[in-house]
């Protein structure tokens, strides 16, 4: 039982770091094509624990190992859109959520932008081989 829940907290601690850097590449990356020379980045403290939880693929991930990578994808594509959307409307009702995708033509709720799939789809295998790496 204490292995396994120190596991989980390495997990959790990997997956938050790793959420961090990716967002970081990501808002630069979309600065950079929005002729951003300095190719700033952003994220919030906030975002750690949300990405965190992304160590709860783990175990996801071993009940559809048999799988190929397109149903394992979408699979996590949804987990991880179902947390985004649950983590969004709580921090939204407390005024705390660092993301407002109300602009975006394919949001919902402006927690979540569908049109985000296939980044949420190529982060979930990237989860999946991280944490099934250890």
């Amino acid at each position: 039982m204490k292995d396994s829940l120190i596991k989980y907290q390495k997990d959790f601690f990997k997956c938050g770091i790793t959420g961090w850097c990716l967002e970081v590449v990501w808002t630069g990356l979309c600065n950079m094509v929005n002729h951003d020379k300095k190719l700033s980045c952003n994220t919030s403290l906030i975002m750690f624990p949300i990405y965190g939880l992304a160590c709860f693929i783990r175990p996801v991930s071993c009940a559809i190992s048999k799988h190929n990578f397109v149903v394992r994808g979408s699979m996590y594509t949804m987990l991880i859109f179902a947390t985004e959307y649950a983590s969004g409307k709580f921090l939204k009702k407390h005024d705390m959520c660092p993301w407002d995708y109300s602009k975006s033509m394919f949001n919902v709720n402006g927690i979540i932008r569908l049109d985000y799939a296939p980044a949420w789809f190529s982060v979930g295998l990237i989860y999946e081989k991280i944490l099934n790496a250890s």
